[in-house]
C-alpha cells in the first residue's frame, strides 16, 4: 500500500456558505492543547448534565455555517445527534493555527455569536495564552487574556505586574468550574 492509503480525507468547514479547508494534520502542540482541554472539561463534567467534546465532532449552526471546533461543551442534550451537534454549543474552544486564525477571530466568531454560543476561547499555543469572550447583546465580547507565565518570569516581576497576570479561568457555565491556564499547557515544553 502506498502512503496515500493512510491519509485522512481533507477536512473542511463551511463559513458563511464558503468552503474553508482546514489543516490536514495539526501540529503536536495543537493536539496536546486539545487533549489537555478535553481532559480538564471531561473531568469536571463527569457527573454533570453538560457534555464535553473535542476535535472531529461537527457543529451545524445553520445551513451556511458548519464547523469542527477543537473543543466544546454542550448542555442542551437535544442538539446532540449521531452526526454531530445541531445548534449552538454553550462553550467553544478554537486553538489557533496559521491557516485558520483569520476565521477563528472573524467570521467564525461572528457566526458563533449569532447562534448564541455563550463563551468562546481562542488559544494560542505559541504565546501560551487563552483569550476568553462572553456573549453580550448578540456579540462575543472580549473579557480577558490568561497567560501561562513561567515561574522564573513571575519571580522577576514587580508585585503590580504579577497581580495583572491572570491564571484561573472561571467558566461561566458553573459557579465552581475553574481551569488554570497552566493546566491547558501541561507538558508542552517545546
Amino acid at each position: 500500500m502506498g502512503e496515500a492509503a493512510y491519509r485522512d480525507p481533507p477536512r473542511f468547514e463551511l463559513v458563511d456558505g464558503k468552503t474553508v479547508m482546514m489543516s490536514p494534520c495539526p501540529r503536536t502542540m495543537h493536539a496536546d492543547v486539545v487533549i489537555n482541554i478535553g481532559r480538564l472539561f471531561q473531568n469536571y463534567l463527569w457527573d454533570k448534565p453538560c457534555k464535553a467534546y473535542t476535535d472531529n465532532v461537527d457543529v451545524y449552526l445553520d445551513e451556511k455555517n458548519h464547523f469542527i471546533p477543537d473543543a466544546m461543551i454542550v448542555c442542551n442534550r437535544d442538539i446532540i445527534q449521531r452526526d454531530g451537534i445541531h445548534g449552538a454549543p454553550d462553550l467553544v474552544v478554537e486553538v489557533l493555527s496559521p491557516s485558520t486564525s483569520k476565521y477563528d477571530r472573524g467570521k467564525k466568531m461572528q457566526a458563533y455569536a449569532r447562534a448564541g454560543v455563550k463563551e468562546y476561547w481562542i488559544i494560542s499555543p505559541l504565546a501560551r495564552t487563552v483569550e476568553v469572550y462572553y456573549l453580550k447583546d448578540g456579540q462575543l465580547v472580549f473579557d480577558d487574556t490568561y497567560e501561562d507565565v513561567p515561574a522564573w518570569e513571575l519571580e522577576r516581576m514587580e508585585p503590580k505586574e504579577r497581580a495583572d497576570v491572570h491564571e484561573d479561568i472561571k467558566i461561566s457555565l458553573y459557579d465552581d468550574f475553574i481551569v488554570n491556564v497552566r493546566d491547558v499547557f501541561h507538558k508542552i515544553d517545546y
